[in-house]
This record gives structure tokens, C-alpha cells and sequence, in this order.
């Protein structure tokens, strides 16, 4: 029987505790000049500044913690566009596991410098869900314990901590808003957000990778598509785990253009002074294409990542 709601509330609530002198406590954001852009009143939860760049590091922080020492012997292995592969990478140095990492060969090279900084090893595959998924197999007989990018408890968990934080930091909101790539933090955040009496919780996909929201229309999972969008961190399927939670818990997944995010990620730096990833910005790039639904109202929004060269603009 799938767990309540409340069941998987106590999960995160669990995981807060485990990792919470590992993390970052990120800031969280209110600029008035931004809310007068966007119209409405915004509160960027600022995971942009977490360890590793991104809030990944709660997952990994979490599964890595729950292994067995058997697991932590043998090491552990990942597929990832940089966020999760960089942040496995530095938990499992802070822990002395092994972390290997499938990453694909048109990965960023700041997220993949960002890897090799904390020691993982790398091994280039092709883009796209066919070779995530052979890398996997071929990996299954090295012995190393598979660490799934978002499909996990574990991870999910780890995850919706980011929301818990921010809902004990600005309680007064009525939406909220993250990236959808897997669903890892969508679905963590939406069920922080059931529990705690949120009125409305959305994802938010590039329309070059909208397989989210096919998925939800569909009442199956659709595959990825083909990797061209620019939001890099969200060219991946739903899984399982994920999936389910989103269509019991979040409202919608809303679709915004590569323009309209990028568009945003320079708002979001005009107005705050960070430069994030465009796939953080596609919540800000929701609000702004969405008025009927976010005008005026109270939200708040987790910035997944800043692991992005400014200087090339991508």
C-alpha cells in the first residue's frame, strides 16, 4: 500500500534531522523589485548557495547516510547532468565512499569541473535516457550500490527538506513553485506542501522537455525528449516513486519557453545579483507567463541551482 502523505511528511521531517549538520541552511529571498516585475510577492528559497551549487546535496546526503558499511565499502554509482553527481561526489568525500558517475559528453563544463573537484570518478556516456539507462545496467555488476538521481525515498526525502526549511522561514505563503526534471524535489516539496496546508503547489518544464507534463496528461510515464533545451538539469524522465506522488500531490506542471527562462534567469540577476541556471528560473519564468494563476499572491519558490558560467551565458 502506497504511504500517506503524513507517512512520507515524517520521512522528510526524519531526514531533516539526519543531515542537518551537513547541509546549508540556505537563505531565503524577498526583493521588492522583483515582486514588481514578476507582480506578485516572491520568496526564492536560495538552494543556488547550497554545497555543491544545488539542492542535491540534501538527497545525497540523505541516501548516503542510510547505507549499510558493506555499501560504503563497495562505493556507489550514479548517472547525472552534474548537480547530483557533484553533490554524491562531496558527501561521499566527507564520508569516504567511492562515487562513480555516467555523465553525459555535452555536459556543462562547469558542472563537470564541479564533479571532478570532489574526486568523482567520470565516465563520459552519450546524451539522453538510452545511455543513462545501458550505463546503469552495465554498472549493476561492478558491486558499487546504485544512487538513483531522484527516483528513491531517499533521495525524495532528502530533498523535500529544502521546502520544510523554507516553510519554517516564511510560513505565510499560498503557492508553491520548483523545477520539475525528475520529480525528486517537486514531489518532496509537494508533500511538505499537502502537509502543511499549502493552497497550491506547481512544477514548471521547458516545453523542449515536457515530458512531465505529458506524463500527467497521459496518467502513465511518457519518455524524455530528445535532449535540446537549454535547462539541462530537467532533460530526464518521472520515475515511479516520483510520479506517483506528483499526481496525487501537485496541482499542475506548467510549461515555459528556453526564452522565457532565460529571460527570467537575467531578471532574477538584475533584481538579486544571483546568476542561476535556467532551469532554476523556469518557476520565475512561470510566474511571469501565468498571471491568472500567480498574480499577486504569496509564493514561494525553490531556486534548485547556480552551477552556471555567467560569462557564457548557459
Amino acid at each position: 500500500m502506497e504511504s500517506s502523505i503524513h507517512q512520507w511528511f515524517c520521512q522528510i521531517r526524519d531526514a531533516a534531522a539526519r543531515i542537518s549538520d551537513r547541509v546549508m541552511r540556505t537563505p531565503v529571498r524577498h526583493q521588492l523589485a522583483l515582486d514588481d516585475a514578476l507582480g506578485a510577492q516572491v520568496w526564492l528559497k536560495c538552494e543556488n548557495l547550497q554545497h555543491t551549487g544545488a539542492f542535491k546535496f540534501r538527497g545525497a546526503c540523505n541516501a548516503l547516510l542510510q547505507l549499510t558499511p558493506a555499501q560504503r565499502e563497495a562505493g556507489v554509482f550514479t548517472v547525472s547532468s552534474g548537480n547530483h553527481g557533484a553533490a554524491l561526489a562531496a558527501a561521499g568525500q566527507q564520508l569516504g565512499i567511492s562515487v562513480r558517475v555516467g555523465v553525459a559528453s555535452n555536459a556543462s563544463p562547469v558542472k563537470r569541473a564541479n564533479m571532478e573537484q570532489y574526486d568523482a570518478e567520470l565516465i563520459t556516456i552519450e546524451p539522453g535516457m538510452t545511455a543513462r539507462e545501458q550505463f546503469v545496467e552495465q554498472q549493476q555488476a561492478s558491486g558499487r550500490h546504485f544512487v538513483p538521481p531522484y527516483n528513491h525515498p531517499h533521495i525524495i526525502c532528502g530533498q523535500g527538506t529544502a521546502a520544510l526549511e523554507l516553510l519554517e522561514q516564511q510560513p505565510d505563503l499560498e503557492i508553491l513553485l520548483t523545477p520539475l526534471g525528475g520529480g525528486g524535489l517537486l514531489s518532496g516539496t509537494a508533500i511538505v506542501g499537502r502537509e502543511l496546508g499549502i493552497s497550491n503547489i506547481y512544477g514548471v518544464e521547458p516545453e523542449l522537455a515536457a515530458d512531465g507534463r505529458a506524463s500527467l496528461e497521459a496518467g502513465s510515464i511518457q519518455p524524455a525528449m530528445p535532449p535540446r533545451s537549454v535547462c539541462d538539469g530537467l532533460l530526464t524522465s518521472l520515475g515511479e516513486e516520483t510520479f506517483a506522488i506528483i499526481r496525487r500531490a501537485v496541482d499542475d506542471v506548467l510549461v515555459v519557453t528556453d526564452e522565457q527562462a532565460l529571460a527570467a534567469q537575467q531578471l532574477c540577476f538584475e533584481h538579486t545579483g544571483m546568476w542561476i541556471e535556467p532551469s532554476s528560473a523556469t518557476p520565475l519564468a512561470a510566474i511571469k507567463a501565468y498571471p491568472q494563476l500567480f498574480a499577486a499572491k504569496r509564493i514561494g519558490v525553490v531556486i534548485s541551482g547556480g552551477n552556471v558560467n555567467q560569462l557564457a551565458n548557459s
